[in-house]
């Protein structure tokens, strides 16, 4: 379901692949060949939500904001299942790993992987091409090349399946 908040429409790239039972709701943008899985809600009812383009939103996530910083995701960022993101930065090409949790003006450096099941808490800045993990979230590695090419993959592969399930809804 989309829905306006306060007069404000959320803005989705006719590319978009928007799964069944997906909510976005106010002040959210969402870019080109991205694509939002089942029950994934995306509010911007507090404030901005800007997502970028090839960006993949897996199963079950929950993006929302607070008044103080907006929710910025750049371009070819996979964000994977039951991730909840509120109000944080997420830079270019990163991977967000299943069930992690990143919270208000916390920053995901460009190519940055956090692990599964992992807590970024407030402010927390994670350095591009490298691996986080734990609660909180602590630098264990730099990223390989190996490491860049999957993440590289899936976002490719979700970009391809997002255009796939889009046009079985025509």
């Amino acid at each position: 379901m989309i829905y306006p908040f306060n007069g404000i429409e959320p803005k989705i790239d006719e590319s978009v692949f928007l799964a069944d039972h997906v909510t976005v709701t106010g002040d959210v943008e969402i870019g080109p060949e991205s694509s939002v899985w089942f029950n994934t809600v995306i509010r911007g009812d507090v404030n901005a939500t800007r997502i970028g383009r090839k960006v993949n939103i897996q199963d079950l996530c929950m993006l929302h904001q607070s008044p103080a910083y907006p929710l910025i995701i750049e371009d070819e960022v996979t964000v994977g299942h039951n991730v909840i993101l509120h109000s944080c930065t997420i830079r270019k090409n990163a991977l967000i790993g299943m069930g992690s949790i990143i919270l208000d003006g916390a920053e995901i450096g460009e190519g940055a992987f956090v692990g599964a099941g992992s807590l970024v808490p407030q402010g927390k800045k994670i350095p591009p091409r490298t691996l986080a993990f734990g609660s909180p979230a602590k630098v264990v590695r730099e990223l390989n090349d190996d490491d860049i090419r999957d993440m590289e993959r899936i976002v490719r592969e979700y970009a391809e399946k997002g255009q796939y399930y889009k046009s079985l809804q025509k």
